[in-house]
């Protein structure tokens, strides 16, 4: 199986255990005298089994990230730690630009007239240019998914 098939699957046992988990809600509680929409023990014993697949699956994911060299004797969990933290500073120049960027409608001159501290085009400059340095690793990272086997 291919790395990417993996991450696939992870995402879809992800999604099965939230929905597993709202029909278990549902069928938490019921009035006296009614029988639940579904069975609760069943539901449990699903998670179980999905909670088995999803461990095993991570291990392998993790195994195959830390041991697999994907550029320059980095390895593709050493990529995914560079994307994530790409991502975290993008975040963070985006909110700086939002908050420098936005207005306040003075009514009189009398009002406090607030200014930016930081130069907003080069910020929105480093922003666009993280952003393209993101979608080239992230693109990379996901052809190379394509290509490396799961690790078992």
């Amino acid at each position: 199986m291919k790395l990417a098939e993996a991450l696939i699957l992870r995402a879809d046992c992800q999604k099965r255990l939230a929905q597993l988990q709202q029909r278990l809600v549902r069928s938490a509680v019921i009035q006296e005298g009614e029988a639940p929409p579904e069975n609760p023990q069943v539901l449990i014993a699903e998670v179980d089994a999905i909670v088995t697949q999803l461990t095993r699956l991570i291990q392998q994911i993790n195994k195959t990230n830390a041991l697999t060299v994907f550029q320059n004797e980095e390895t593709i969990a050493d990529a995914l730690a560079a994307r994530d933290t790409l991502l975290l500073k993008q975040r963070a120049y985006n909110t700086l630009v939002d908050a420098a960027a936005s207005t306040v409608n003075r009514y009189s001159a009398s009002e406090i007239k607030l200014i930016s501290t930081v130069n907003v085009a080069d910020l929105q400059t480093q922003t666009d240019r993280l952003a393209r340095e993101i979608r080239q690793l992230d693109t990379q990272i996901q052809q190379a998914n394509w290509n490396i086997e799961l690790m078992e």
